[in-house]
């Protein structure tokens, strides 16, 4: 297939957009690669669940749960409530998805990650945005992805405790970057408020991850009925 000339701009747009973040990406990784490692998992094993899963918090829960035997009815469930955000990222995505093809779509979202969504979604709402810009940050965040992963593993018989290097911190890092570029004003202090404390009784009375969705969708449902536009359906 040979790209326009637009297309190209937006796939380099796109990547270079989410270079910095990728950084941060790339360190997260090298703590899941450090624990496949400890877990016994080979290098091309770590390959394929990228490739295939590629989503940070799942891949974390599946490599914790990789153990002799192995529970393949329950790593499958655990993912799926895990990635259940993903209906809610897959919606916000849709109007950058519109009027393309079935398979435009199974192919260009399979790279979406919570990362380079955000990132895309700051460019939507600052101006027009298209399916090849969020294409380019999803080949930069799954490069970093698989050269952050792999290189922690190849680590795993140096490092044994990533946690004395802040590696563990590389997550909550990035998502405070990302979430203040979604910053509008005084109108979001109340749904990120109510999103916040949601998620933290969700957390200690749920198991798993329940927490994230309990907390978006809590501060989804506020940001909505505070919207303009919901007011004036009254």
């Amino acid at each position: 297939m040979v790209l326009s000339r637009n297309q190209r701009q937006d796939l380099r747009s796109g990547f270079t957009a989410n270079l910095v973040v990728s950084a941060s990406v790339a360190a997260y990784g090298s703590v899941l690669g450090l624990m496949a490692a400890q877990k016994g998992l080979t290098w091309y094993q770590l390959l394929v669940m990228n490739l295939s899963v590629f989503a940070g918090s799942a891949q974390f829960v599946m490599v914790d749960m990789w153990l002799p035997p192995l529970p393949v009815a329950e790593i499958i469930l655990a993912v799926l409530v895990i990635n259940m955000r993903y209906l809610l990222i897959g919606a916000s995505l849709s109007p950058l998805f519109r009027d393309t093809s079935l398979k435009h779509k199974f192919l260009f979202m399979h790279l979406v990650a919570d990362e380079n969504w955000a990132m895309t979604m700051a460019r939507y709402y600052k101006g027009p945005t298209t399916t090849w810009f969020r294409l380019g940050g999803g080949i930069c965040v799954q490069a970093a992805w698989c050269f952050g992963t792999l290189l922690g593993h190849r680590m795993g018989a140096v490092i044994t405790n990533p946690e004395r290097y802040g590696l563990d911190f590389s997550f909550v890092a990035v998502f405070t970057a990302l979430v203040f570029s979604f910053w509008k004003g005084r109108q979001d202090v109340l749904p990120w408020l109510v999103a916040a404390a949601v998620a933290a009784v969700s957390e200690s009375l749920m198991p798993g991850k329940w927490y994230i969705v309990c907390g978006g969708v809590a501060g989804a449902l506020v940001a909505a009925l505070m919207s303009p536009k919901g007011a004036s359906n009254d």
